[in-house]
């Protein structure tokens, strides 16, 4: 992390194309993905709002300290755990763009230290 460009790019062509196949093929699906901006989020919204889905954000609300002490301790044994050095998940926290009610449907959970 963070991905070259060009690696990120294909994902995301990837994850799109299979988005609309699972939805068009009437699948309920759950997209696990940073949508980190506003923008990002919109640009899904727009991709599946033709095919007749009204996606809901499912926002878990972590605070910074917890978030960043829980990234430090991952034991990277996992594919899932990535390695970020501590400045950089602080940047990458700082500039996330909490999802809004006006962007369309969301549902706020709030992380406990216990979670």
């Amino acid at each position: 992390m963070p991905l070259p460009a060009e690696v990120h790019e294909a994902i995301e062509r990837e994850l799109r194309a299979r988005l609309v196949e699972l939805v068009t093929a009437g699948a309920d699906v759950v997209l696990d993905f940073s949508f980190w901006s506003r923008r990002s989020r919109l640009a899904y919204r727009a991709l599946l709002g033709p095919l007749g889905v009204v996606p809901e954000t499912i926002y878990l609300a972590t605070p910074r300290a917890v978030a960043l002490e829980r990234l430090q301790k991952r034991s990277h044994e996992h594919a899932d755990d990535y390695a970020l050095a501590a400045d950089l998940a602080a940047e990458y926290f700082d500039h996330f763009e909490p999802p809004t009610a006006d962007e369309g449907p969301l549902t706020v959970l709030r992380a406990t230290e216990r979670q």
